[in-house]
C-alpha cells in the first residue's frame, strides 16, 4: 500500500492531481468526519463528495455482517445488468421503486454517472417528441432542441455540454448545440427568510423568453430541463409558481418537463425528491450522486407514444446497466435512511443551520442571502475574492465547503449530522467570517 505522504506525488506523475490536500483514511473516517491519514487531522465534512455521500462514513448499518457478505460477493463480479439479471439487482429495483420512487412513475433506467442520467432523460424526450410530430418531420431528430436555463450545470457529456453554462473552462472549445437558453428567475432571501427581490418580474422575464423560444422553435422543443435547485450555478431556488408555469408550457407545447435532481435528490432536502416540496410533478427525473446508482424515472406521459424507449429494445442502454455494487449499497442506504428517519434529522439540522447562519449574517458585513433546506444550504458573499478567501480559511479551520456560482458558499452535510456538529460548524464559520472584511 502506498504511504499517505506519497499519494499526491505518485498521482501527480500520471494525472492532474489538484484535488484536496489531505489523504482520506477509509477506516478511520467516521460519521461527519474525514480522517487525514497523513496528519491525523479530522475535517468536518460539509462537502460530502459533492453531495454524493448521504449517511456519513462507516455507518454501523453498513458494517453489519450480512450486508458485508453480500457486497463482497457482488464486488467480485460485474455482470452486464442490462441483460444478465440477479436477485441482488431485483432486490434493489424493488426497494427503489416502492420506497423511493413517487407514485405515477413506472419507468426506470439505470446507468453510471449523473450526466449520463440527464443525457438519457433527454434521449427519452427526443424519441418521444419525434414520434409525436412524425419522424419524417424532424430530420432524424436533428431539428429538435432542449429549452434550458442560465447558470445551469447538467454535466460534461455530449448533450449536457450544450446545457451547462457555469464556469467557462468546463465547456469552452468543445462543440455544442445551439439550443434555447432562458433567464433563471432565482429567489433572493432577506434576513428573515422572506423574498427580497421582485420575483414576479424575474419570472415574467423568464416566461417571455420561454414563449419566444417556443415560437422560434415551433413544434421542435422536446423538453424543458431544469435543476430543481441550481447547485453549481449558485444554489439558486425557484418558486413553486414558476415550476407550475413550466408545467403549463410543457403541456401546452407537448414537451416533456425534466427535473435534474442529481445533486439535490435522494433525501438531501428532507424528502425523497426536492420537487415533492414544490407540488409540481415532472415527466422525468434524473438522479445520481447520493443514490449511488444513477438513472431516471419517468411518468406515464411517456406512454402517449406507444413505441417509446421503455418499450422498444436498445433505444437507451449501456453495457453495465449501472453497477451492481452500487445497487446493493443504495438498497442498504435506503433502508438505513428510512428506518432511522435520517431525512427528518436533515430537516431539523437544516433549520438549525440556516437560523444560525442568518444570525451570523446579521453580525458580519458581507454575508447575505442565507438560503436552503435540509442538507442543502448556502449564503452569498460580496465578491469572488472574499468568497474564495473564506473557503480557504474554512479549510484551515478543518471544515469542508464548496463554491457555488461566482460569489456563494454552499454546504452539503450528511444526513447523520448532529446538532452539536451544526453548532461547531457555526462556531468555526463565525471565526472565519472576519476574513471577508479584509479580502
Amino acid at each position: 500500500m502506498i504511504a499517505p505522504n506519497a499519494v499526491h506525488e505518485i498521482l501527480g506523475r500520471h494525472q492532474l492531481a489538484d484535488g484536496l490536500p489531505f489523504v482520506m483514511d477509509l477506516e478511520r473516517s467516521h460519521g461527519s468526519w474525514i480522517h487525514d491519514s497523513r496528519t491525523g487531522d479530522e475535517f468536518l465534512d460539509f462537502f460530502t463528495c459533492f453531495a454524493s455521500w448521504p449517511i456519513g462514513y462507516n455507518h454501523p448499518g453498513m458494517l453489519e455482517p450480512e450486508f458485508r457478505k453480500e457486497i463482497e460477493l457482488v464486488a467480485r463480479n460485474k455482470p452486464a445488468n442490462s441483460d444478465i439479471y440477479t436477485s441482488h439487482m431485483a432486490d434493489f429495483v424493488e426497494t427503489f421503486a416502492t420506497r423511493v420512487t413517487p407514485e405515477g412513475f413506472p419507468h426506470h433506467f439505470w446507468i453510471d454517472g449523473g450526466a449520463l442520467a440527464v443525457e438519457n432523460a433527454i434521449k427519452v424526450a427526443f424519441d418521444w417528441k419525434a414520434r409525436k410530430v412524425g419522424i419524417d418531420k424532424v430530420d432524424d431528430g436533428n431539428q429538435l432542441v432542449v429549452l434550458h436555463f442560465n447558470a445551469a450545470f447538467h454535466g460534461r457529456t455530449g448533450y449536457t455540454m450544450s446545457l451547462t453554462n457555469t464556469v467557462p473552462d468546463k465547456i469552452a472549445l468543445f462543440p455544442k448545440f445551439d439550443w434555447p437558453r432562458v433567464h433563471n428567475p432565482a429567489i433572493e432571501f432577506a434576513q428573515d427568510g422572506s423574498i427580497a427581490n421582485d420575483i414576479e418580474a424575474e419570472e415574467a422575464r423568464a416566461c417571455a423568453e420561454i414563449e419566444a423560444a417556443f415560437a422560434k422553435y415551433e413544434n421542435r422543443v422536446a423538453a424543458i430541463l431544469i435543476e430543481t435547485m441550481q447547485g453549481e450555478g449558485g444554489d439558486n431556488h425557484f418558486r413553486p409558481e414558476f415550476f407550475q408555469a413550466l408545467r403549463g408550457y410543457a403541456d401546452q407545447h407537448e414537451a416533456l418537463l425534466i427535473y435534474d435532481e442529481v445533486q439535490v435528490g435522494f433525501f438531501g432536502s428532507g424528502t425523497p425528491w426536492m420537487w415533492q416540496q414544490l407540488g409540481v410533478a415532472p415527466d422525468i427525473v434524473a438522479f445520481g450522486k447520493k443514490t449511488q446508482v444513477c438513472g431516471i424515472y419517468a411518468s406515464k406521459r411517456v406512454d402517449e407514444v406507444a413505441d417509446n424507449v421503455f418499450v422498444r429494445s436498445s433505444r437507451i442502454n449501456s453495457t453495465w446497466g449501472a453497477n451492481l455494487v452500487d445497487m446493493v449499497r443504495s438498497k442498504r442506504m435506503i433502508e438505513i435512511i428510512l428506518d432511522e428517519k435520517l431525512h427528518e434529522n436533515a430537516v431539523e439540522r437544516g433549520e438549525q443551520f440556516v437560523t444560525g447562519l442568518r444570525a451570523l449574517a446579521g453580525e458580519h458585513a458581507g454575508v447575505s442571502n442565507v438560503r436552503g433546506v435540509g442538507t442543502l444550504i448556502a449564503f452569498t458573499c460580496e465578491n469572488n475574492s472574499s468568497r474564495d478567501a473564506l473557503l480557504a480559511h474554512l479549510m484551515d479551520n478543518k471544515i469542508l465547503a464548496l463554491a457555488s456560482g461566482e460569489v456563494s458558499v454552499r454546504f452539503r452535510m450528511p444526513l447523520v449530522v448532529t446538532a452539536e456538529e451544526i453548532d461547531l460548524a457555526l462556531e468555526r464559520i463565525g471565526t472565519c467570517l472576519p476574513i471577508i472584511a479584509s479580502a
